[in-house]
């Protein structure tokens, strides 16, 4: 029987990689990363509208990213035992309604409502529609995770963009104008909530039989243990970037406010590029071993980028970006080949963790640049690759060939 959605249409049959649903999740994930961006991309002229202290930028940061980290294991857990199809387009309502709030708040306090509205869609759309990429993978697990991936990339790299040529220009209140691609987005993860109703819930449980036992615990925990810290080190530094670097650029090379805008574009398109490439690497070379040199490898490029003048900084964050980015893929893989059968909980642990760790950095970092400086900020932040030595601790995970198409 062929798989299809009304909106869809056709697709792979049963066992085989379904592009049209990882194309589909990938775009919804590109809309709703590019509104969550929005968010830090505002960051300037909100600081200068209401008068704001770098501590009230990172308790932003904070609340948005507390909310998309608090909720996404638990999302993932109860969809592992009773999966909710639709639960997708009601994560991106939340960020609908968080992102009309965030264009007509007239308060720092709305401000924080409305950044944990639109931390709350994230919470249930990452973990859920990271398990759907795992139901239309076909076995090739670090491929649809880095095309699902690929998109929420290049919707965080176009935050800057939009924040430059459209709500700088035109105000605070043009950030509802996007609302238009939450409620796209709505729709195709509504036909997508179809197919996962009719095709996807059997396709993993299949696979998830199918699959070799998992690891001895001891393995697990310490596994486990290792990518947590991973991920500290990789999202901390990512949110001295996200958070921090267009101030570093207009504090350090009194750029305007606009070119600390592409700027960050630079680098977080660079991200977006670094991300489609980690899954299939880990596909080809194992996961181990991307994460070893993804974490570990951007560490020269880290300590360097605090004593660079205004050209190489742009041109380091290049290789920092995609180095830096190719891991998470790889990581995601990894973790539910450990634990197969958890495929919602992984991702929503590890989803959930990313942004934890992303608003924990960024409240402290903010409350160090209040007091030490922003360039003190990012000398400190180059260090932390450190951490990736910790990789050499990971148990290799025994790959399964992938099957073929058809």
């Amino acid at each position: 029987m062929n798989e299809s959605t009304p909106t869809l249409g056709r697709i792979s049959t049963a066992g085989s990689t379904a592009f049209g649903i990882l194309v589909a999740i990938s775009f919804c994930h590109l809309l709703n990363d590019m509104m969550q961006s929005l968010l830090p991309a505002l960051y300037p002229m909100l600081r200068s509208s209401y008068r704001l202290s770098f501590t009230q930028i990172g308790l932003l940061t904070f609340t948005f990213q507390f909310t998309a980290s608090l909720l996404q294991p638990l999302v993932g857990a109860f969809a592992d035992k009773s999966p909710r199809p639709y639960s997708l387009a009601t994560g991106m309502g939340f960020t609908l309604v968080g992102l009309v709030l965030l264009a007509f708040a007239d308060s720092y306090a709305l401000l924080l409502f409305a950044a944990a509205l639109i931390g709350t869609g994230s919470s249930v759309f990452h973990p859920e529609s990271s398990r759907v990429a795992r139901m239309a993978s076909g076995g090739k697990h670090g491929l649809a995770q880095s095309v699902f991936q690929v998109g929420g990339n290049f919707g965080t790299s176009a935050g800057p963009l939009l924040a430059a040529f459209i709500v700088l220009p035109r105000g605070q209140s043009s950030v509802a104008w996007f609302s238009g691609a939450a409620l796209l987005g709505m729709v195709v993860l509504i036909n997508v909530g179809h197919w996962y109703k009719t095709h996807g819930i059997t396709r993993l449980a299949r696979a998830a039989g199918s699959q070799a036992p998992g690891a001895p615990r001891r393995h697990v925990v310490l596994a486990i243990t290792v990518l947590l810290a991973l991920v500290f080190s990789k999202y901390v530094y990512l949110a001295s970037v996200t958070s921090y670097y267009t101030f570093y650029l207009i504090d350090h090379f009194h750029v305007s406010v606009r070119t600390s805008q592409l700027l960050l574009f630079v680098f977080l398109a660079s991200a977006a590029v670094g991300g489609m490439a980690g899954g299939p690497l880990g596909d080809r070379l194992g996961s181990k071993y991307i994460i070893w040199a993804s974490i570990l490898g951007v560490l020269p490029f880290t300590l360097l980028l605090p004593h660079a003048n205004l050209l190489w900084t742009c041109v380091l964050t290049v290789p920092i970006g995609l180095i830096l980015a190719s891991a998470f893929p790889a990581i995601v893989v990894y973790a539910q080949d450990l634990l197969p059968g958890r495929t919602g909980m992984v991702a929503g642990l590890f989803f959930g963790l990313a942004f934890g760790m992303g608003s924990v950095g960024a409240a402290v970092l903010g409350k160090l640049a209040d007091h030490i400086g922003i360039d003190f900020v990012y000398q400190l932040c180059a260090f932390l690759p450190l951490i990736g030595l910790l990789a050499a601790f990971l148990p290799d995970v025994h790959k399964q060939p992938v099957p073929r198409a058809g």
